[in-house]
Formats: C-alpha cells, sequence, structure tokens
C-alpha cells in the first residue's frame, strides 16, 4: 500500500476485534516513529506500547466515560514527552509536532497493516503516569486505540459514533485550509 491508499484508508473506527500483539509488530510500529523527521534530529518521542493483558487492564482505569469502545482494543500507545526533550524556538515547543508526526507515522503503518490504531484525547493523564511509571514533569499526549476493525457495530457506541462508524465523518473543504499569502482572514 502506498502512503496516500493509507491516509485514504486510515479511520479512527471504534468498534474492534482482537489482534494478536507480537514483539515483532511492537517493532515495526516502533520503527516507523523512529523514522518521523524532528528539529535538529532531537527525536523527542516516547511511547509505550502496552498489551499485556494485566497492564491493559490497568490502563483501563485511565480511559474516560465515553472510551468505552476503547476496552475491546488489544494494545493502548502512551505517547508522551516533555518540552525540553526538542528545540523551542520563542513560544514555538516543537516537541508538539515531533510527537504528532511520529504517532502519524504509527498511525499509518498500523492502517498499512490492516489495523485501526485509533488515537483519544479522553483519558486521565496522571492515571496513565501512575499505571506506567511515567515521569511527572512528562506530558502525555495522547493514548493510542490498536484493534481490528469490527464489521459489528459496537454496542456501546452513542448514536453519533454510530454513525462516524458507518460513515467518515465530512472534512473540510481545502478552500478552509489551503489559504493564499496575502489572504489570509481566518
Amino acid at each position: 500500500m502506498d502512503v496516500k491508499q493509507a491516509i485514504k484508508e486510515r479511520r479512527a473506527y471504534r468498534s474492534l476485534e482482537p489482534v494478536k500483539i507480537t514483539e515483532k509488530l511492537v517493532r515495526d510500529l516502533a520503527e516507523s516513529a523512529r523514522l518521523a523527521p524532528s528539529c535538529f534530529n532531537n527525536q523527542p518521542w516516547r511511547f509505550v506500547f502496552v498489551y499485556e493483558p494485566e497492564a491493559l487492564k490497568s490502563m483501563h482505569s485511565a480511559l474516560s466515560r465515553g472510551n468505552e469502545w476503547a476496552l475491546a482494543g488489544s494494545m493502548i500507545i502512551a505517547v508522551f514527552s516533555k518540552k525540553e526533550f526538542d528545540c523551542v524556538i520563542k513560544s514555538r515547543e516543537y516537541y508538539l509536532f515531533g510527537l504528532g508526526m511520529a504517532t502519524a507515522f504509527i498511525i499509518l503503518r498500523a492502517t498499512e497493516l490492516g489495523l485501526v490504531a485509533h488515537p483519544i484525547a479522553g483519558y486521565d493523564e496522571e492515571k496513565v503516569k501512575d499505571v506506567l511509571n511515567i515521569p511527572y514533569e512528562m506530558t502525555v499526549i495522547t493514548l493510542v486505540i490498536v484493534g481490528k476493525h469490527s464489521p459489528t457495530i459496537s454496542p456501546v457506541l452513542s448514536d453519533k459514533q454510530v454513525e462516524a462508524e458507518r460513515k467518515r465523518p465530512e472534512r473540510l473543504p481545502l478552500e478552509k485550509f489551503l489559504l493564499k499569502a496575502g489572504d489570509v482572514s481566518i
């Protein structure tokens, strides 16, 4: 699958089936992140791939209400860093950009492998840090839920989530974000 195809096929599905997580898969996804660009090649990203059953169960306690669907995931990837790991130029903290790109590479590689890799914002950061022993000074940017897409709609989904399962949510038209120099009225 080429990159453009992976971008088109990527979906944040919530109806998941279990998938066997192997050390080989974890290393494959991590290698994709490792190759992402970063400011001065600082590579600020840190990941914990959680797939052992007991560790996964502990991570479930950190999920926010509305993310019950994530319990069907076979792996949770914690994505974290701190601004001191990367360039800070004036008020621009590049570690956030680097983490985003490395995470996108993981998501695209997972898509290429026929998996769903769904990043979420609904979690208790302190609980995640406690469960995974992540130092307090780090920022957990996202959790990525990994599984196999299920054709059966999960019964825990809201009506809005069910609709998003059936049809890709609308994307902004290019004209909303593809702007011309000198004509940037937002």
